[in-house]
């Protein structure tokens, strides 16, 4: 059964890294980068210490929290344990790789840490602001990042699977804990982040893929 699990995961890995050409691996190498979120973080310090510093505290707070545990969970207990090499270092996958810049990446990927990261900030957002339209962009998000790091190579689509599935229940335990603390007697008067404010963000998160866009136009259209 594993073996088959296998069997099936490098055939799926394959079969998306195998729909590349250069354009895309100018626009999903700026999508796999930390710098992408740039945009999406200005856009929550702006909504949430709009309120107060209080508000903005507790959600950085949060969301701090949730990446600290995806990213220690993935990257410093699960791979360690599990040993699973990424498709770049794997000997039998060499030279049916499709690699963007000689990006390799570490030696173990599963999980991906990526998606932990990206699906557990995007549960804990979309249950924080509780606006449906935010919820399926934000999510959507989450998955495009995601599925950069298959077209890059460096994980199986297992990888992203089960770090996804880590992320967005990590996501949702901080978030648990987040509305525990809104329950404070003392914190009652704190403003939370509103609908409009997941409006604000649906458009930045919009706007921040349009700009990856563009720019891996003119990378490409420059080559």
């Amino acid at each position: 059964m594993i073996e088959l699990l296998k069997s099936a995961d490098t055939s799926a890995l394959l079969f998306l890294n195998g729909l590349n050409n250069a354009f895309f691996d100018e626009l999903f190498w700026l999508i796999s980068s930390k710098y992408a979120w740039i945009p999406m973080i200005c856009a929550l310090l702006f909504c949430t210490f709009r309120r107060n510093w209080r508000t903005g505290a507790m959600m950085i707070v949060a969301i701090a929290l949730v990446i600290t545990l995806c990213d220690q969970i993935s990257s410093g207990i699960i791979k360690d344990a599990v040993c699973r090499l990424r498709p770049t270092h794997d000997s039998e996958l060499a030279g049916l790789v499709h690699v963007v810049n000689n990006y390799r990446s570490g030696q173990y990927g599963f999980v991906s840490s990526h998606a932990a990261n990206s699906f557990g900030v995007a549960t804990f957002l979309a249950l924080a602001f509780r606006e449906r339209k935010f919820s399926w962009i934000i999510i959507g998000w989450a998955a495009i990042l995601s599925y950069s790091r298959i077209y890059l190579g460096v994980h199986f689509p297992g990888d992203i699977i089960c770090g996804g599935l880590l992320g967005c229940l990590l996501g949702a335990i901080v978030y648990m804990l987040y509305k525990r603390v809104w329950r404070i007697k003392a914190l009652a008067s704190v403003k939370q982040p509103n609908q409009g404010d997941a409006r604000l963000l649906s458009y930045v998160t919009i706007g921040n893929l349009l700009l990856l866009l563009v720019i891996a136009v003119i990378n490409y259209a420059v080559k």
